[in-house]
Parts: C-alpha cells; structure tokens; sequence
C-alpha cells in the first residue's frame, strides 16, 4: 500500500529532518506512522494517566513495525467546574478537542491513529475527531477508578452538600466524603457521561472488545492500550478506516446498549454529533424510538445500587451484549476486523468470561460482599425496566423535544401537572429550592441556559438538591434548556427545544402557569395559564400573544470560544454541534 506519511515525505524535504531532530531515528521515517492522540494532562483523574497509556500503544504499535507520534489535546472536568461558570465551556470543549484532532491528524498526515481518552467531552471529542479524520484508528477508553471507603463514589458529593446546606450532617461529614470519593486515577465509578461513552465507543465497534471501564490503574488496562497499538497498525495495512465500520447499524447496537445501562442522557448530545461527522442523522426520535421496550439490564449508580468499577468484573460491554443479541446487528464490522458476532463468540471461547469471575471475586473479598454476576447485569429476561431509560417528551412546551431519564424519576412524577416557578438562572433556581421557597406541586425552570443561552452547562447541584430532599424529589420537577450531569438522578427534564435564547416556548412560561409531565404518553405541555386549566387553543394563542412581547436575552458572551459556539451550535435534539454556513437553528 502508498502510505500517505510516505507520500507527504516526497513532497516537503523539510519533514524528515524536522522529525530526526524530534527524536526519531532514521529508520523510523520509513515506517507505517501512527497517531497517538490523548486527552492526558493534570487536569483531573480520568486524563492524568493517559501519557501511560499512550507510551503502551507506542510499544504496541513499534512491535507491530509501526511508529508511533505522541499529540496531546488535555480535557477539562466538569467535576471541578461543577457550580461556575468554568461549566458553561464543558459542552464547547468537545468542539475544541475534535478540532485539535484534526489539526493534528491534517497538518502532517498520519497512516492511521490511536485516541485514547476517559471522560465527559474528551472521548465524544475524540470519536468526533476520529471519525472526521477517517484513517485507520483505535479507540481505547482510559478505564474507571475504584470506588472509596464504604463504596462512596463522586456522584454522591452532590448529595452530601446539599445535605449539609440544609443542616442535616455537620461540616466532618462533608470533608470526610470530599476526601475519599476519588481514591486514583481514571472516569469517576459510576454510569456517568465518562463511562457511558466509554461504553458507546466500544459498542460501535471502535475500540477493542471489553476495553470500556477496565480498572484504570490495573495492568489488563496497559495490555488492552498495547493491543490497540498493534491493531491500528493492521488497519493501517488493511486500510480499513472508522468510515468501513460505523454504520446505522452501529448507532442502533449503541443506543440498545445506552438502554441496557440507563446511560447518560448526555449521549443524546454526543451519539448524533458523532453521527454527523459522518453525515448520519441520529436525533431524540432515534433514541425515543429504539428505548420504547428496550431491556435496562444494569444495576449501577446513579440508577442502580453498585459502582461503575463493577461494570468489567460482571464481563464489560460483552456481557451486555450478549445479553441484547437477539436485537443488535452482529454483522456490524469493529476495529479488529471481524464483525460483531464473530467478537462475542472468541469471546466466549479464549477465557474472557472467566477471567471476569475471578476480578468479581477478587472484588468481593477486598469490600467484604458477595455479589454475582447477575447482581450487577440482569438476565435479559429478567430486567430492571422493560422500557429503555429515557424519553423524549414533546408537546407546546418542548416542539422539538425534552429528555427524561425515567429509570433515575421517582414513578410518583410520570404523570402530574404542575405549577411554573421560572428562574432565569441555575443560581436564582438552587437558592430558592435550599432554602424552602419551592413547594410540592412546583415545577422549576431554569431557562436561558441552552447553546445559544449560556453554552448549555449541567445543572448538577440543582438536580442533587432536589432529589436529595425527601419531599421535593417525590413531588416537584426541575425543567431546562440546559442539560443535567450523567450522575443527575431525579424528577429532571433536560434539552427543552427550542431553547429561551432563540425563542422557544420555554421563554415564554409564567409564574403559576399549569405544566402537564406525562412520561408514557411522550407529552410535555403548557395546559394552563396562571392556574387555570385552558383548553390548548386558548394555550397557542395566550403564547403568541407573549411571543409578541419577548425579546432575547443579550448575549452572555462577546468573544472567544463561547462566543463561537452559542453561535452556531446546532440544537440539542441534533447533538449541538457546531455548524456553519447556514443561519443558527431557532
């Protein structure tokens, strides 16, 4: 095969003295060359052990007669940033680590690629990148870390804190859990945005079979990082490229895999961004359609009881997709070159479950239970739920839609109707919900908070602060353009579409107006005005009476990065990625 790294060294002298004086040695130049592209860096857990993982697929990849260049693009933690502003720049972040992804893999072609990542923006950056690049290439996920003293995981800080604004624990309490919820290194321990896109990685087939949550700091981790070295070097030598492997039949397999684990609503964000690097349409409708009687199998938090660390032990995305064969599409190609089915059965023939048995048990001699593997992952005909995880509600109030992750809603709240109380930020919305001027019966708006609004933040200590509280988690709902953490558990209804800043009708709702919640039936809706029920005709006109009175917010950002993205962010139900060309969605 003419690889392209040859072809570019014909064409600008300059490359191979350029690249000597970097470290390579002259036989490296003729060598297949491979892209080693991680999100490592000391900005938080899940990158700070990459450069670790990147230095295993430069080894892989040498064996396999390879070379192997080192880029780095570091992510930033929605964790750290959690309750500031620094969070209004998460979801334009992804953009950014896609761009640098294809400035790298453009400026100085590669023959192929390995990306390596762990969390919230880094790896749907990554894959985005990957995808839009197109050359041969691994995905490897970064791994989980292992759960704290008392299986205490970061998720549950939103708890503590919330608890201890109201004066339920004392101030010993918190930092007890603030200084053991994160004990090493990789994604935060439980079913997460991390590690739901870990797992949407491997269930589209671009990275290696069980690689999605190996323990971050274990060895198998380092192994799987070698292999994937050595596996982007025979694609390269196939030619086979992530555009050969990912088809609507990968799409369809990850969104029945996102149901079997009550994934993060944020991959209805990240999957149809993914998507669209490719020119593929995957919206809320897809999901909605593919949840409707899909099986929920995983009883990990924040929907289940267990951490995500659990995940491999109980056999990983194979277990999972065993369980689901029936439904999934086995001919889909991966990135070792076989198809879906011909993985899970030399799966089942090389050891791989047993060797999950014995991590199982190890597991629980070092915490003192007795857990099985069906306690983690449930029989398929024995599921948790039998009707996916989330929903896409649309009506008056969200035209194009709303998600609900109905696994994590108290079944008190599938059906209600409840009173406005609209806050224009997220910190006007907490203040009254922590200090008791919100009521059972409440449903509370936080609007402006969408791409165009403010960059479309997660509202993670306002979902905590509900559903923490034993009264309001059972009796009110929070509603927003904005979107919610994976670890977001509650009565939360997040995406409403179109957003305040463009004019949806989410703007346009007032104080006591009547909310109708019905989760089976897929209906979000206005269906009264200050308290009195009207009938929807009556609805359509009042709000285009409102309509005539509204005016959008200034803009919150006028410069830089944010800037960018509030302007041209696609909608939610599209992915929100950046798009050009064309007048902004309204």
């Amino acid at each position: 095969m003419d690889f392209i790294s040859q072809k570019m060294r014909a064409l600008a002298p300059e490359l191979d003295p350029l690249r000597l004086g970097t470290g390579w040695k002259k036989e490296d130049l003729g060598k297949i060359q491979i892209m080693i592209e991680s999100t490592f860096g000391d900005s938080h857990p899940g990158s700070v052990h990459l450069d670790r993982l990147a230095e295993a697929a430069r080894e892989g990849i040498a064996q396999a007669g390879g070379h192997g260049a080192r880029y780095f693009c570091t992510d930033m933690c929605d964790g750290e940033s959690q309750g500031t502003d620094g969070i209004n720049y998460s979801l334009a972040s992804r953009e950014m680590i896609a761009g640098m992804i294809e400035i790298h893999a453009s400026a100085t072609p590669f023959d192929g690629a390995v990306f390596i990542a762990s969390c919230d923006k880094g790896m749907p950056g990554s894959l985005m990148g990957m995808l839009r690049v197109n050359v041969p290439s691994v995905a490897v996920p970064g791994g989980v870390m292992n759960a704290g003293p008392k299986l205490l995981t970061l998720e549950q800080l939103g708890m503590y804190s919330a608890q201890y604004e109201r004066g339920e624990i004392d101030g010993a309490a918190l930092s007890w859990a603030k200084e053991n919820a994160c004990p090493g290194c990789g994604a935060c321990s439980f079913i997460g945005t991390a590690s739901s896109m870990q797992i949407m990685a491997e269930a589209l087939g671009l990275a290696l079979p069980g690689s999605a949550l190996l323990p971050a700091s274990g060895p198998e981790l380092m192994d799987c990082a070698h292999r994937a070295g050595q596996q982007a070097v025979e694609l390269a030598r196939k030619g086979i490229r992530p555009s050969d492997i990912v088809t609507m039949d990968s799409f369809e397999n990850a969104i029945l895999v996102h149901a079997a684990i009550s994934g993060s609503t944020n991959c209805l964000l990240h999957l149809p961004a993914i998507a669209h690097e490719l020119g593929l349409h995957i919206d809320g409708g897809t999901f909605d359609r593919l949840h409707r009687g899909a099986h929920y199998l995983l009883n990990l938090r924040p929907s289940g009881k267990w951490p995500a660390e659990f995940f491999c032990y109980a056999g990983g995305v194979p277990a999972i997709m065993e369980e689901l064969r029936p439904c999934l599409h086995l001919d889909a190609l991966t990135v070792t070159g076989r198809t879906l089915g011909e993985n899970l059965d030399g799966l089942k023939k090389n050891g791989f479950y047993e060797r999950c048995q014995s991590w199982l048990e190890n597991a629980n001699r070092k915490y003192g239970i007795h857990l099985t593997k069906e306690d983690i992952i449930r029989p398929f005909d024995r599921p948790i739920g039998a009707d996916g995880s989330i929903a896409i509600l649309k009506g008056n109030l969200a035209p194009l839609g709303a998600v609900i992750k109905h696994t994590a809603c108290p079944r008190e709240m599938f059906s209600a109707v409840l009173r406005a109380r609209p806050f224009d930020s997220e910190e006007e919305a907490i203040d009254a919900i922590l200090h008791g001027r919100i009521r059972p019966g409440d449903a509370v708006f936080i609007r402006y908070e969408g791409p165009q609004g403010s960059g479309m933040p997660e509202m993670f200590y306002t979902s905590e602060a509900i559903s923490s509280d034993k009264e309001l988690g059972r009796s009110i709902a929070l509603i927003t353009d904005g979107r919610f953490s994976g670890a977001s558990t509650g009565p939360v209804i997040g995406y409403c579409s179109p957003e305040a800043q463009a004019g949806g009708p989410i703007a346009l709702v007032e104080e006591g107006d009547c909310i109708l919640i019905d989760v089976s039936q897929r209906v979000l809706s206005i269906v009264g005005i200050h308290g009195e029920m009207k009938p929807p005709e009556e609805i359509s006109r009042i709000l285009e009476e409102r309509k005539k009175h509204w005016h959008p917010k200034p803009r919150k950002y006028k410069s830089g990065v944010l800037r960018m993205f509030s302007e041209h962010a696609a909608s939610p139900m599209e992915g929100a990625y950046l798009q050009f060309g064309s007048e902004p969605y309204m």
